[in-house]
């Protein structure tokens, strides 16, 4: 796949699919239709070039795609009905008979990825098969970007999306989209979801580039809609300020030749006022409805940070009790990983390393940042050996070239 085409399937793929499995119902379907029209991108378009509007030229071509098939595998009379739907749609769902039923619906959530992850969000699936399957489907992600995320070995995640598919396929709840009403319950996968697809653009998982700024502002977009669908959810709130004040910082986290700055050594100056002026208005906010979250206690800690002019004016100690705050709310290891190095921060590193040393042994034993955690604490507190030991459990779990560079000069300044 060339540099072009593949820039366009980072930015389009999802979206086409979104689209495709909002006219026909059918994922595997949709998702088979884009993937055939890519293939088709693939070898026209380094004769012909991009066209000038990419993402509709995949769409148009996979519907066509699907039409073909939905004539080609007919057997009944519906299967002719759905495909002549299809040849006569103009991609507009005020003009789809298949979706008249759904106009309440389609009425709250015009936005089709949105929309679509929703019906991911369904309770018939397990809570990490939600965002799975919402990561896979409608934010592209490769199975091993989604099995990094839920700490699993990638060839559990791809059984647990290949499960989630057939659960949806079998129970014919690709055909049902989930009215207004239902939309709360399904909320905190969908939030979880627009997390996990901007932890992935801040920091991508493998890759020559220390971000993919696609995914981050994709996710950006998403928390901004669906504040505006749902303005009286905190956590909704919460997450859109967590992603602001986290993007604020992003002019500062690479040097001119390309290489990483760590928080401590960040150029504060270059951090984007208008975005924490933002973040710091919705955090507010949320502090009005007293209805503490996970998203809304990490966005407090992000506009303690953003509050700092310095690194050594950092008020960890608000920011190791938020911590324990959101532990109390998500008692989740990494959570466990983060406020330990507050405590370093605050305490020394000798109080972070036996933080460190709390965590349940093994939770955390392929997670790449604990290790780097870990061996910058014992870099610190002198222990050089042990930090070197730990330089090469993090170089080895990184997939990630710029990340991957700073940890290897890091543990050459030992």
């Amino acid at each position: 796949m060339t540099d072009g085409l593949q820039e366009v399937f980072r930015r389009e793929a999802s979206r086409c699919t979104a689209t495709l499995i909002r006219v026909l119902g059918d994922i595997d379907l949709a998702e088979d239709a884009v993937a055939e029209a890519f293939t088709i991108a693939a070898e026209r378009w380094p004769k012909t070039g991009i066209p000038p509007n990419p993402g509709g030229w995949i769409t148009t071509t996979a519907r066509n795609r699907a039409i073909d098939r939905l004539r080609r595998e007919s057997t009944r009379g519906e299967r002719h009905l759905a495909a002549h739907r299809l040849h006569t749609d103009s991609m507009d769902p005020d003009h789809n008979p298949q979706l008249d039923r759904l106009d309440d619906f389609v009425d709250v959530v015009e936005d089709d990825q949105l929309r679509l992850m929703f019906l991911c969000a369904h309770p018939a699936l397990a809570a990490d098969a939600q965002v799975a399957l919402i990561l896979r489907l409608l934010a592209g992600l490769e199975t091993g970007e989604i099995a990094r995320s839920f700490m699993v070995p990638e060839a559990t995640m791809a059984q647990r999306i290949v499960r989630a598919k057939r659960k949806l396929h079998d129970n014919h709840v690709s055909y049902r989209i989930p009215r207004a009403a239902e939309l709360p319950d399904r909320l905190a996968a969908v939030l979880a979801a627009i997390y996990l697809i901007y932890t992935e653009g801040h920091t991508a998982t493998s890759g020559q580039n220390l971000t993919r700024t696609d995914l981050s502002r994709e996710a950006v977009r998403l928390g901004r809609t669906l504040v505006e669908l749902m303005p009286d959810e905190p956590e909704a709130i919460g997450l859109l300020a967590l992603m602001l004040l986290s993007e604020s910082r992003r002019p500062a986290r690479r040097n001119p030749d390309g290489t990483m700055v760590r928080l401590a050594d960040q150029d504060r100056s270059r951090w984007n006022k208008a975005l924490i002026i933002e973040g710091h208005q919705l955090v507010r906010a949320c502090l009005r409805s007293h209805q503490p979250g996970p998203f809304q206690v990490q966005a407090a800690i992000a506009a303690v940070h953003a509050d700092a002019p310095t690194a050594e004016a950092t008020d960890w100690a608000q920011i190791i009790a938020l911590y324990d705050q959101l532990y109390s709310l998500r008692p989740h290891p990494v959570v466990a990983l983060n406020r330990s190095v507050a405590v370093a921060e605050l305490h020394g590193p000798a109080e972070g390393l036996a933080a460190l040393a709390a965590i349940a042994a093994g939770t955390l034993d392929t997670y790449q940042p604990y290790h780097a955690a870990r061996a910058d604490l014992l870099a610190r507190a002198g222990r050089r050996h042990e930090a070197l030991g730990a330089y090469d459990r993090a170089i080895e779990l990184t997939t990630n070239a710029v990340e991957r560079a700073f940890l290897v000069r890091q543990r050459a300044a030992l």
